[in-house]
């Protein structure tokens, strides 16, 4: 079978591409620079941004200085990337069938994304283009479900879910066991916060693909059920982890 885009990420992030750029919180300095650390990218090196989106990571690269293609296989989201990240190269394409070569890149990065993808075929096209001891960085911003109001927020979002895939499970940590030709997976762990005022707390858990996907009644009944959570307040403080799993090819 040919890889393609899972059904809830074509529909819910097309439709909702632009509600994911003001919505989505962006990744903290100390992940990114763990990243161009641990890649050894200075100036100049050369990544591969795979489900770019709208660029969230893809920019911090290219402002430290890396050369920067980022592949987004949503034609909505890959527009918007295109048109605020300037520097990077975008290009259509997908995890599982990356158009390049063989050993052409430093690093390869997906953020928010590995859970959607054939694990073992993205795993295994990455590793091809990826140079000998080159560094796979997956990352992901989990929220802080400690809080109360991140709490309520899930609460909200999971009677939607239904069968969408989600990074706390699946097949994707199981793709790099002992016989994946990676690494073991090293895990690193950074706080953050994302401050936002109602709309975009709208936008933040309207960007979620299987939400995105909803129909106007449904998403005008989520939009009221958040602005109540939000109960008036003018900024919200919405707390997180950043994750970030480094490996190599052996």
């Amino acid at each position: 079978m040919s890889p393609e885009v899972h059904p809830s990420a074509a529909v819910g992030f097309h439709r909702g591409a632009d509600t994911y750029r003001r919505g989505r919180p962006t990744y903290p300095a100390a992940a990114v620079d763990l990243v161009v650390e641990a890649g050894g990218l200075g100036q100049g090196g050369r990544v591969l941004d795979v489900a770019a989106g709208t660029g969230a990571l893809t920019r911090p690269l290219v402002e430290r200085g890396s050369w920067v293609a980022a592949v987004e296989p949503v034609d909505a989201m890959r527009a918007i990337l295109a048109a605020t990240v300037p520097d990077a190269h975008p290009c259509a394409g997908l995890a599982e069938a990356l158009p390049f070569g063989e050993s052409v890149f430093d690093a390869v990065t997906v953020g928010q994304a590995f859970h959607w993808f054939d694990s073992e075929g993205a795993r295994d096209d990455i590793r091809r283009v990826l140079k000998h001891r080159g560094v796979l960085a997956l990352l992901w911003n989990v929220r802080d479900e400690r809080d109360p109001l991140q709490s309520a927020l899930t609460a909200l979002m999971e009677p939607y879910r239904r069968a969408t895939p989600s990074h706390r499970g699946g097949p994707w940590r199981a793709a790099f066991d002992d016989t994946s030709g990676f690494d073991p997976l090293e895990r690193s762990s950074f706080p953050m916060e994302q401050r936002v005022d109602p709309d975009a707390l709208v936008d933040r858990v309207l960007s979620v693909s299987f939400m995105a996907a909803l129909d106007d009644d449904e998403r005008a009944e989520v939009e009221r059920r958040v602005r109540a959570v939000a109960d008036g307040r003018d900024e919200i403080i919405l707390p997180y982890r950043t994750d970030v799993f480094l490996t190599r090819p052996r």
